[in-house]
């Protein structure tokens, strides 16, 4: 998770376990905007073998559906479900087993599947790097249903407009056009961190993980995009770091490091 940066370093802010494990969340995103119900990214999944499920060592209670059916709501009334991109911890709860377990269904049967054309490319066509992350029972059913939609991608500017009421920071360094969500709630910015940012502990620069294929344009888009969210104020949400749910960021003498913590009750 934190590249060539040594573990004596890296484990001052995220302690590792006796396997070398760190806590990690698979922490979702659902909004709510009129007519529209629209879920970010869909976790892993229950998909996969026990044997695949042991090398990450799954943890805690929550499941995205019990989350969604805390807070009343049910798989058929999400409209959309936006993906960040297709790495399997990002979609795998998008695609579920049928009832016979002799094939695949979505798993929001009302919803359109968002992604965008360039990642879906690059996600079908992988890489020998990338293969293991790109799982073809979370892809093709996708295309499958015919639920499959794609959002532009930016023509010469970072940023495009998703169509979905909200824009996207796109960004090329963990994958092929990884989309970042920028959301207007309540006069403040809300940023879907995904993998451009992990955790509070990859905020300094050289924290790079050694999952992304482009680690030097990583570092570039990182400075870009915490630069604006300090000058902004911006709050970032961060979906795999199991202890720290939104930040706000500031500059320092020593770069753009943590300014405030809170939890998401504290804002919706």
């Amino acid at each position: 998770m934190f590249g060539v940066v040594p573990k004596s370093i890296w484990q001052k802010t995220n302690p590792a376990d006796q396997n070398n494990l760190i806590d990690m969340a698979a922490r979702c995103l659902l909004i709510e905007d009129g007519n529209r119900l629209i879920l970010i990214d869909s976790g892993m999944g229950d998909k996969q073998s026990d044997k695949f499920f042991g090398y990450y060592s799954p943890w805690g209670n929550d499941s995205l559906i019990s989350s969604l059916k805390k807070h009343g709501f049910e798989p058929n009334d999400i409209t959309d479900v936006f993906h960040t991109h297709l790495h399997f911890d990002h979609c795998g709860g998008t695609i579920k087993w049928n009832s016979s377990r002799s094939g695949f269904e979505p798993v929001f049967k009302n919803a359109k599947l968002w992604s965008n054309k360039d990642h879906w490319q690059w996600a079908t066509e992988p890489n020998k790097r990338e293969r293991a992350s790109f799982l073809k029972e979370n892809l093709h059913p996708m295309l499958e249903t015919g639920q499959l939609h794609f959002v532009p991608s930016p023509s010469d500017q970072k940023n495009a407009d998703t169509g979905l009421g909200f824009e996207a920071f796109f960004a090329d360094g963990h994958t092929e056009k990884q989309m970042i969500p920028l959301l207007n709630y309540k006069g403040r910015t809300i940023a879907f961190m995904a993998d451009l940012l992990p955790t509070v502990g990859h905020l300094p620069i050289p924290y790079v993980m050694g999952y992304d294929t482009r680690p030097l344009l990583t570092l570039d888009e990182k400075e870009l995009f915490l630069k604006i969210a300090a000058d902004h104020n911006y709050l970032l949400f961060l979906e795999h770091d199991a202890h720290n749910e939104l930040i706000s960021v500031q500059h320092t003498d020593k770069g753009v490091r943590l300014h405030e913590t809170y939890k998401c009750q504290d804002f919706f």
